[in-house]
């Protein structure tokens, strides 16, 4: 199997993370077929990434500004079977792409997601923050099967797609996930979800699948720490969801969030409460984080869908 791996960067201030990032897909047990840099919008990243990784293809979004633009630049350019991506501020483990290409031996499964660990940036999980809400740090969370398991959509950062799959079903829309111009204060997301849901309609029967032994460790800063990205976060996941459901219908779009919010959350605040019970105050922190999450992003999901309406 060829894989294309992609990384899509967008400014200088990343320079030490992508350098990791890349050494790590150099550091692959089993090497990818290519190694693409998708640069968004900053000619002179492109030209400084160009001098540095002369193994790489570097590349300018030739899409829509933005991460969704990036990424179906990579598969556009990409010649492998299956096109991956990590984020730029991710470091693979060494077996991460061997057991991404091991998901793919079913020949119904066009998309595999791994295990996304996250590495706080002082050291340790701050005592509030609920492992339920690791996907506000582009995280997988407490809620994903632990093993593998097919799964509706995978998390953007740690995932690989046939190639071809992309192509045919327009790749990434542009409009629902990052982008720097005008929304670098509104951490928005959810362009996998819209990919991966659609992806699957239109391929009756193919199959998404969590694959836990394809690990990366996602770098978590001191402002993603605090409580307010937090809720900025939560709010901008309700605003991204409800432009998911405007594509996809609110069946397949919120499929995977009412059995998270219905039965993980609530486990999570009794979770929280007993460790509270048990002397630990973090307990406390992590219950009340939980019920602020959910009606927060409740909250930018009504808030969404009244924009749409109008």
């Amino acid at each position: 199997m060829r894989t294309s791996v992609v990384i899509c960067v967008y400014t200088e201030e990343r320079w030490e993370d992508i350098r990791q990032a890349v050494e790590s897909v150099g550091a692959q047990t089993h090497q990818p077929y290519e190694l693409i840099l998708s640069v968004d919008y900053n000619p002179g990243l492109q030209e400084k990434l160009a001098r540095a990784y002369p193994q790489a293809i570097v590349v300018a979004n030739a899409h829509d500004k933005g991460l969704s633009g990036g990424k179906n630049t990579g598969a556009d350019v990409a010649t492998g079977d299956v096109v991956a991506y990590l984020d730029d501020d991710a470091v693979a483990d060494p077996g991460w792409l061997e057991a991404l290409e091991e998901g793919f031996q079913d020949p119904r499964v066009i998309g595999v997601g791994g295990r996304t660990d996250p590495i706080w940036a002082s050291g340790r999980r701050p005592r509030w923050f609920p492992y339920e809400f690791d996907w506000t740090v582009g995280c997988t969370y407490r809620g994903i099967p632990p093993v593998k398991a097919p799964i509706r959509n995978v998390m953007g950062g740690n995932a690989a797609f046939v190639r071809t799959a992309v192509a045919e079903v327009g790749g990434f829309r542009s409009g629902i996930g990052r982008s720097v111009q005008g929304r670098k204060s509104r951490p928005l997301g959810c362009e996998e979800t819209e990919f991966c849901i659609r992806l699957s309609q239109r391929k009756p029967g193919a199959v998404m699948l969590y694959q836990p032994a394809a690990v990366i460790g996602h770098k978590v800063s001191h402002q993603r720490e605090s409580f307010r990205y937090f809720r900025s976060r939560c709010f901008a996941e309700g605003l991204s969801k409800a432009l998911v459901t405007q594509f996809v219908g609110t069946q397949d779009g919120l499929a995977s969030e009412r059995a998270h919010a219905f039965k993980t959350l609530p486990l999570g605040v009794l979770r929280g409460v007993g460790q509270t019970l048990r002397g630990d105050v973090g307990g406390l922190g992590k219950a009340a984080a939980i019920v602020i999450g959910l009606a927060w992003t409740t909250w930018g999901y009504v808030l969404g869908r009244w924009r749409i309406k109008r």
